[in-house]
């Protein structure tokens, strides 16, 4: 079964230059909102802090929060980015990461090379992106750009692109910070529905969000971070029917 699970999960992140301690203490400190610890290897801050949850098939949860408050940093921690430091993550079924869209992908080759590029990263087979390559490249609406090298490309024809790839493969889990907005008002429209159908087909979404409306609307459980720590976890009797 799919399943997320964290036991007294901590993470913490190394602060490798050691010079200019009170000054570094002070700037990470009001980026992260995470305490300072100092140890035999130097500075580390504590962006998670000893968590402990379980989301399970059918959820959909909302992670809320101020900046820093250690969101982003559990959903890379899911998606297998940062390992813990204490406790443990146990993650049974396939991932899909929706944080970095373009990852993997290189300016210098075309439109078509970067859809196996990325698909590769998603541990998709070469003969599985076959049958799918034709609907990438029509829901991208690039046409004969996708021959050409991304170099070419405006920011928002990167983006179709790199969207397209990654909606176009089911995933058990599916991890985004902040809801996605690709394109024009005309694409815009059609990759919100094309984004719906991809997260019912999932079996489990984590989403980050600052928009209430947006964790209301979608979201089943609304788990609630303030430096690196949960501290609220309910469920959301907001949720749009």
């Amino acid at each position: 079964m799919t399943s997320i699970k964290t036991e007294n999960l901590t993470i913490f992140y190394p602060i490798f230059d050691s010079s200019s301690r009170s000054l570094k203490k002070a700037v990470v400190r009001a980026a992260t909102g995470g305490k300072i610890a100092n140890d035999a290897h130097g500075i580390s801050v504590c962006a998670i802090d000893n968590i402990s949850f379980s989301i399970g098939e059918g959820e959909r949860v909302g992670l809320v929060g101020h900046n820093g408050a250690g969101k982003s940093t559990l959903l890379r921690a899911i998606a297998g980015v940062y390992a813990p430091t204490k406790g443990s993550m146990e993650v049974n079924g396939s991932i899909v990461s929706l944080l970095d869209l373009s990852l993997g992908m290189d300016n210098e080759f075309t439109g078509y090379e970067n859809i196996f590029m990325r698909c590769v990263l998603m541990g998709i087979g070469k003969d599985e992106v076959k049958k799918h390559v034709d609907d990438i490249i029509e829901f991208s609406e690039l046409g004969e750009y996708i021959r050409m090298p991304m170099r070419t490309y405006s920011t928002g024809m990167s983006l179709r692109l790199a969207f397209s790839i990654c909606t176009t493969f089911p995933f058990d889990i599916v991890l985004m910070d902040e809801w996605l907005s690709v394109g024009d008002a005309d694409f815009s429209k059609k990759a919100e529905n094309r984004l719906l159908e991809f997260i019912n087909k999932s079996s489990i979404l984590v989403l980050a969000s600052h928009k209430p409306e947006q964790i209301e609307k979608i979201c089943t459980r609304v788990i609630k971070m303030d430096h690196g720590h949960i501290i609220e976890d309910k469920k959301n009797d907001n949720l749009e029917k």
